[in-house]
């Protein structure tokens, strides 16, 4: 296509915000990124989990992998179950990297964690649950902080 002097060819995916998106619109390439992201850096923190104490591994899932996983993922919501496992299996990948043995049930070690399914964590009442607590705690940003009004039953 040539505007004025210039020829702009079309992509096949272009990311905007750290999001991937198709011509289509579709989400899948952005769900394999981040999941193929989040894979590599579960396999460079297993190189080095035997190094450090047990705190350093978790300290370092939640900054790179939850984050990852919790990044933008607004635009998953309403997605068949099946475009977001890949981000599913990266967070049992996750519990399986803080000492959980591969033979291990999966469910209680998120429980224990305190994790949410990738469902649930996509879902808005996790995001204003998580506001809520951060503001709770005094750790969310001022300008949140002055919209809430704490009521003492």
């Amino acid at each position: 296509m040539a505007v004025g002097t210039s020829t702009i060819r079309s992509l096949k995916s272009v990311r905007d915000l750290g999001v991937q998106l198709d011509s289509k619109l579709a989400i899948k390439a952005h769900v394999s990124n981040v999941a193929s992201s989040c894979f590599y850096k579960l396999r460079r923190l297993r190189q080095i989990r035997r190094f450090v104490g047990q705190e350093v591994p978790a300290k370092l899932v939640s900054a790179f992998i939850l984050s990852r996983l919790d990044y933008c993922n607004s635009v998953l919501a309403g997605l068949p179950r099946s475009n977001i496992e890949p981000l599913q299996r990266v967070l049992n990948a996750a519990a399986r990297v803080l000492n959980l043995r591969q033979s291990d049930h999966i469910t209680p070690a998120l429980q224990q964690l305190h994790w949410l399914p990738i469902e649930s964590r996509i879902t808005f009442t996790y995001k204003l649950c998580l506001i809520m607590h951060l503001v709770y705690t005094n750790r969310a940003p001022q300008y949140l902080a002055d919209c809430v009004q704490t009521v003492e039953q």
